[in-house]
């Protein structure tokens, strides 16, 4: 029992647990944001563009059964909104990542010591060859 909760421990302070803990707290936060800003901007403008129709009223009854259609469908607009911007952040993401890959790195201290080395090794090849 102890090697389990050992493993158990190992397992849970792993660099790749913690990073995705962290992951889902700001992706849940993140969440709200673009719910807010779906909720809350843009479906009402759209509605000011659709002449203030609301889908979430429309709805049929079936005895005492409500179908409420319009909000389904206001389900899935407001899901193709999020996911609209969620790909908008992880492009943008990508293109500043891509930036950055294409910057040329300064070669460090250590490189430069290592080929002014490799340039003396090679004149001195030069120098006896030609001897």
């Amino acid at each position: 029992m102890r090697s389990f909760f050992h493993e158990f421990k190992s397992f849970a302070l792993r660099g790749n647990v913690i990073d995705l803990a962290i992951a889902v707290v700001i992706g849940a936060a993140f969440g709200k944001i673009v719910s807010s800003l779906v909720e809350n901007i843009i479906t009402p403008l759209i509605g000011l563009f659709l002449g203030g129709v609301d889908l979430t009223t429309y709805a049929f009854v079936i005895g005492d059964a409500s179908i409420a259609y319009g909000t389904f469908i206001q389900t899935i607009f407001d899901f193709v909104i999020v996911a609209f911007i969620i790909f908008l952040v992880v492009r943008g993401m990508n293109a500043l990542k891509k930036k950055e890959e294409e910057k040329p790195q300064e070669p460090t201290e250590e490189v430069k010591k290592c080929s002014a080395l490799l340039q003396e090794v090679v004149d001195i090849l030069k120098k006896d060859h030609t001897t």
